[in-house]
């Protein structure tokens, strides 16, 4: 046939080179059947590597311990559960003793402050000018005390001295004079007129005699007592005035009268404050911030009268915060109303909290549990499961435990009761046979592989 045939074309097509047999058999090539194998095996290792983080990579390591049972005789029955509000004990509204235009302010709500600390800054140009004038006036005065007290000095002695003796030479002249002229006019010498003038000089130096030796006197002794005590008075008078002045320049920097918490930040730079309420006309603030102890806080409560009878004074209480229904807090009633609401027909009652914890606030909803008062003569005695408080989680908004069954941890929802410090009371959810976690329940989820600590 002929190569230019189109048939002959088609069927080359079909036609098995000889020389490339070999490359593709593989039986006679080994080293490509060893690859294969290795790349098998490699993929195999990966996915066992994979299964085995499944299953051993996320094992937690935990800490668990039993639930206590032990017998409790501090507290009775509920016989009253009320809601109310969280209120501070003692809040202060802090004023100015001074009116001023506001220069700093330092705090913001929710600051920590504590007792003597500045909080707001008043201009004082106006009061260190007073205090200023105060001062001065206090020095002149001193120094006038001084100067009495100090008495004459030598040479005022001596310049009274020196006085005394040209009187007493004038008093002298004066009299010779007068004996000569009443000598003259006995001898019809001198007239009526001249004689009556040598009288009147020789009276007017003898009475400035008498006044020298006076003032004489009087320099030698120095100040009457009566002066110098007037002259204390003064110093005193101006003491008192500087200190009046010190105190209301001190009165330009507001200070924190308690330990506490602002509650609320009332003025801003440049606002007038004064020491009178003007209604809040003006932009005039009566006062500057709003402080409070957070730890003195109490729950207040308004009591139908039909159920007042269930409440008595110092009755122990469980009190817990709407917006942390698991975490309870120990109170006592520590205040009754003397009068009740005509109106509400309530009583208000307040229950302070013994040892409130940082996340209760003034305002916040709770609800006060009244326990029934113990009998002195018959103690009752209750069983009372407790765990710690670390165990507790919070779940989806309710309250669980995890406890170890096995080698894996299942969440359990709880029901708390009382509150002891570091411990709470398990009403319902675990017994005494549990294992619970307490450390190391933190990302915990419900079937999770766990290994128990060797200390638990």
């Amino acid at each position: 046939m002929a190569s230019g045939d189109p048939l002959n074309r088609d069927l080359s097509v079909l036609h098995i080179d000889r020389s490339q047999k070999e490359t593709l058999d593989p039986k006679r090539k080994p080293g490509r059947r060893l690859l294969i194998y290795i790349g098998a095996a490699v993929i195999f290792i990966v996915l066992m590597g994979i299964v085995g983080v499944k299953i051993f990579g996320n094992i937690a390591q935990v800490e668990v311990e039993r639930p206590l049972l032990e017998s409790n005789t501090s507290a009775g029955d509920v016989v009253l559960t009320a809601g109310g509000y969280i209120v501070a004990h003692h809040p202060i509204q802090v004023s100015s003793k001074v009116v001023g235009k506001v220069a700093w302010v330092g705090i913001e709500k929710g600051d920590r402050v504590k007792e003597g600390q500045v909080l707001v800054r008043l201009e004082d140009n106006e009061y260190q000018a007073q205090h200023a004038q105060a001062q001065a006036n206090l020095d002149v005065t001193k120094a006038h005390l001084r100067e009495l007290e100090t008495g004459s000095r030598p040479q005022e002695i001596e310049a009274a001295q020196a006085g005394v003796e040209l009187a007493r030479a004038n008093y002298q002249n004066a009299e010779l004079n007068l004996k000569r002229t009443e000598e003259m006019f006995r001898a019809q010498i001198t007239s009526q007129s001249q004689l009556d003038n040598a009288r009147t000089q020789y009276e007017v130096t003898k009475s400035q005699l008498a006044s020298a030796q006076k003032n004489y006197e009087l320099v030698k002794i120095g100040p009457r007592v009566e002066q110098i005590e007037y002259a204390r008075a003064q110093v005193a008078q101006a003491q008192a005035a500087m200190e009046y002045a010190q105190t209301m320049l001190d009165s330009t920097l507001i200070r924190s009268p308690v330990t506490g918490t602002i509650l609320e930040r009332l003025v801003e730079k440049g606002e007038m404050v004064s020491t009178m309420n003007f209604g809040g006309t003006g932009g005039v603030k009566a006062s500057v911030a709003s402080v409070a102890d957070l730890n003195d806080l109490q729950v207040q409560l308004d009591i139908n009268q039909n159920d007042f009878p269930k409440i008595s004074a110092t009755q122990q209480c469980q009190i817990t915060a709407d917006a942390y229904p698991d975490r309870v807090n120990q109170g006592v009633v520590a205040e009754i109303a003397p009068e009740a609401n005509r109106q509400k027909a309530t009583i208000e009652v307040r229950v302070k909290v013994l040892h409130p914890e940082d996340y209760l606030r003034p305002e916040m909803n709770a609800h006060v549990s009244f326990l029934e008062p113990a009998d002195p003569q018959k103690k009752a005695t209750r069983e009372t499961l407790t765990i710690p408080r670390s165990a507790l989680v919070r779940k989806e908004g309710k309250m669980a435990v995890f406890v170890v069954a096995g080698a894996h941890a299942r969440m359990r929802e709880i029901q708390v009761g009382r509150d002891f410090g570091d411990r709470v009371e398990i009403v319902e959810g675990v017994s005494p046979n549990d294992r619970v976690v307490v450390h190391g329940g933190e990302g915990l989820t419900s079937g999770q592989r766990v290994k128990v600590a060797p200390s638990s």
